[in-house]
């Protein structure tokens, strides 16, 4: 009898362990600067079975794209080639860079068009990301997949006794999730919520991590829900990287909340873990306060979902071998925080959200009206450290997301005692409850450009097509006016031109260049073109070209052509 009862048992348990089927996770592929090219198009991907989904490749991927791998102080270049059958942008989250450079709303690539941004990285060590900015588009774009990792490397983050082996024992993990309808196709409106996990693209994901300590990379994608994460058997992990860079020291936890755009850098010890055991990451995500994104109790319709307010595993994780040099401890100190000094901030900045009400014609927004490409919001002068303090009076909680600039948290509600431990360090996203305030400090020090704007706004990609986004200008001192300038003398050459041409400008600086063909049609877009640097043409078919060159002092737009 007892030879049986223990048969039953291992019976049970083998069947409830093969009831649930997992898929390897994806890992991107890398691409390493100082020069990458981008190309997005649309593809397909049999993401579960049946149809398969239309989605948004780049580079071949068929959901979410290469990491981009940059090291502090190079100049990063750029090549994004749009094959969309749309208009699209693509925007560098949590990079410190020239706003005409950044793939905002107003740098638009339309379809069979190439965008050559540039620029030096002085960012420090940690996981960014890139992804779609077009106003009224980006949750479409989004949700097709389109987007990756940019993991920036410096010199004190590599002398760190850090796992940074790509795949193995450092692995970027983004999060989403996604609602399919009949024909497999993502649903894209009036759907706040997905039904299934995605990691890197993959539904129901497993990985096999050495037995030793192993460095996550966690970015949250999802168009609304937050993520509360822990492991199944409640392990102690340490939180070592916030969005913009290392802590001073690593922090041990035991659940952290991570909201969409934000990104956290993770230690698991799994040193001690015998070899083939098995244990999750986990959503733990039920009960969680009123206004938590994905807390709805809903299960279907625009806020409902087959995850909304339970506890769902992310990540299926198996511990296999060591590799050859492990890390078998964690580091007790990283990189020395120095915080921005409060009282050096010379003026303040206070944003409302608004909106949003139960039959409000009014969709969410920031006070002062939904997001309007043509108007400025705030200008913040170069050179300036600001208090920015966000409220947000409504039932419902929101992401924050600032470009430009990385900021540090230094109160909620007013009290700086109540900003999390996990949130101390660089940032471009905060979480905003309901019925809270935030206040973060940054400074403004560089990229004035009274043309160009840099945006701010709520990171649900849903709520930015809304309207839930403004925008704001760094701008220089009152400069004396100059002298007319004589564009006379402007000239491109050769002409005609075979594989790249020069544009001479003399001594004027050049703000943007496009190229367009015979038909008025731009097919490159080159943001402040480098001096004495060949364009390249080759690619051009043979033709008549206009070339619209804008002044950097002036913005006016002078006009050349050439043949090719």
């Amino acid at each position: 009898m007892r030879t049986l009862i223990s048969f039953c048992a291992l019976f049970i348990a083998f069947m409830n362990g093969s009831a649930q089927t997992f898929n390897k996770l994806t890992i991107p592929d890398s691409l390493h600067g100082p020069n990458c090219t981008l190309r997005i198009a649309d593809t397909f991907a049999q993401l579960r079975s049946g149809n398969q989904t239309i989605t948004g490749a780049i580079n071949g991927h068929t959901f979410w794209g290469p990491t981009v791998f940059v090291k502090k102080g190079d100049t990063i270049r750029m090549n994004v080639i749009n094959a969309l059958n749309d208009s699209t942008t693509l925007h560098w989250h949590g990079m410190h860079l020239p706003a005409v450079m950044d793939g905002g709303p107003h740098q638009v690539i339309p379809p069979g068009t190439i965008w050559k941004p540039y620029w030096k990285i002085t960012n420090d060590a940690a996981t960014y990301w890139y992804h779609p900015h077009l106003h009224e588009m980006t949750l479409e774009h989004v949700t097709k997949g389109v987007g990756g990792f940019l993991i920036v490397q410096d010199d004190q983050e590599s002398a760190l006794p850090l796992p940074r082996t790509y795949g193995i024992d450092d692995i970027p993990i983004m999060f989403t999730s996604r609602r399919y309808v009949a024909n497999n196709q993502f649903a894209v409106q009036n759907t706040a919520y997905g039904d299934y996990l995605l990691a890197n693209g993959v539904h129901d994901a497993e990985v096999t991590l050495p037995k030793q300590v192993i460095r996550l990379r966690i970015l949250n994608a999802e168009i609304e829900r937050s993520y509360n994460i822990g492991f199944s058997d409640n392990r102690t992990f340490y939180v070592i990287g916030t969005d913009g860079g290392l802590r001073d020291k690593p922090l041990a936890v035991n659940r952290l909340h991570i909201a969409v755009g934000e990104r956290y850098e993770i230690l698991i010890d799994c040193s001690n873990d015998e070899l083939g055991k098995s244990f999750d990451l986990m959503a733990y995500n039920a009960n969680q306060l009123f206004g938590f994104p994905g807390g709805e109790p809903a299960q279907n319709g625009q806020f409902g979902s087959l995850l909304n307010n339970k506890n769902f595993t992310m990540l299926h994780i198996s511990i296999g071998e060591r590799t050859t040099n492990p890390v078998i401890t964690i580091p007790q100190t990283l990189i020395p925080f120095q915080p921005i000094d409060i009282n050096s901030a010379s003026s303040t900045q206070t944003i409302q959200v608004m909106g949003g009400a139960p039959n409000s014609p009014m969709p969410f927004h920031f006070m002062g009206g939904i997001f309007n490409i043509n108007r400025i919001d705030k200008t913040i002068p170069m050179n300036s450290t600001q208090k920015w303090t966000i409220t947000n009076s409504n039932v419902f909680g929101h992401t924050f997301h600032i470009h430009d600039v990385q900021f540090n948290i230094i109160a909620r509600n007013g009290n700086a005692s109540a900003v999390g431990q996990h949130e101390i360090g660089w940032k471009d996203v905060l979480y905003l409850p309901r019925n809270e305030s935030a206040t973060f400090i940054a400074r403004f020090v560089d990229y004035a450009d009274p043309l160009h704007p840099f945006m701010y706004h709520c990171h649900f990609s849903n709520h930015e097509d809304d309207g839930m986004m403004q925008q704001f200008v760094v701008v220089p001192p009152t400069e004396v006016s100059e002298d007319s300038i004589d564009f006379s003398s402007i000239s491109i050459f050769p002409n005609p031109a075979t594989e790249s041409i020069m544009i001479d400008s003399r001594d004027i600086d050049l703000y943007y260049v496009s190229i367009q063909n015979v038909n008025g049609k731009t097919i490159m877009m080159l943001p402040q073109p480098e001096k004495g640097v060949p364009i390249n043409v080759s690619a051009l078919p043979k033709g008549f070209y206009s070339v619209r060159l804008t002044d950097m002092k002036t913005k006016q737009v002078i006009v050349r052509s050439f043949v090719k």
